[in-house]
């Protein structure tokens, strides 16, 4: 199993002076966080969508093997509920194409508020190309029935798994040959941090649901105090206690 451990963002104040060290101009957060880690998750995208120029620049800033994860414009997800994915669809892919190979999954967050509608959503997967992977965070409950299971498996589009407090947010159903976890909030006696034991839980499950020639996407949602960074540090010294190597990208030397 290939383990990508990252935050969703990088870009937050209060990690000055702690994951980023004084001397690190903000500017340079991005190749500061791509030493430490061969994934983020772009959180940013859901607001406001950048431009191609933007997303080409954030290609050459970090360095062979990085993957960016982008979240779905809020547009498709919030404003049109899944609705004529066609061009929304269409304008998030041709940005983001100025990635090049550091694109990686695409999350569609739903709406709390958005109950199940199984049509709809396969429907919105169809609009994206078969290469893109896809991973979908339903939050309404109503979604976890067999038909959502099986629009998911079809698509071959991750279930997002999701965690708060130490609580899965979701079924943990396996529905595609890659997996995706978002940690939102931990249960650690130091709030957002996770408690390391649940951290072993987590990589205990997804051990044994993914084999080695699979990718596992997860992403640290806790961004308050500077948990995330050091919450994936965590989770991949647990994975490493497992025998499970940690891929880090290619970082030029003079990094």
């Amino acid at each position: 199993m290939s383990i990508l451990i990252g935050t969703s963002g990088w870009q937050y104040q209060d990690w000055r002076g702690d994951f980023y060290p004084p001397g690190v101009p903000q500017r340079l957060w991005l190749e500061h966080y791509a030493q430490h880690f061969a994934t983020v998750e772009n959180n940013g995208t859901f607001y406001r969508l950048p431009s191609r120029d933007t997303f080409a620049s954030w290609h050459d800033r970090v360095p062979d093997g990085f993957v960016m994860t982008v979240k779905a414009s809020r547009y498709l997800t919030h404003v049109r509920r899944l609705r004529e994915p066609a061009e929304p669809v269409r304008r998030m892919l041709d940005a983001a194409a100025g990635l090049g190979d550091r694109l990686g999954p695409v999350l569609l967050q739903l709406p709390p508020t958005l109950r199940a509608d199984p049509v709809l959503l396969d429907e919105c997967l169809a609009a994206f190309p078969a290469a893109i992977r896809l991973a979908v965070e339903p939050r309404h409950v109503s979604w976890w029935t067999d038909e959502t299971r099986q629009v998911l498996s079809a698509r071959n589009a991750a279930l997002c798994w999701a965690d708060r407090k130490a609580t899965a947010l979701t079924p943990l159903w396996r529905t595609a040959d890659w997996g995706y976890l978002r940690l939102h909030e931990g249960d650690g006696t130091s709030w957002p941090r996770y408690d390391q034991r649940t951290l072993d839980a987590w990589a205990e499950r997804l051990t044994v649901t993914w084999n080695d020639a699979e990718t596992v996407y997860v992403y640290f949602n806790n961004d308050q105090r500077c948990a995330a960074p050091h919450d994936a540090d965590a989770l991949a010294e647990s994975f490493m206690r497992r025998g499970r190597a940690i891929p880090l990208p290619a970082c030029p030397p003079d990094a």
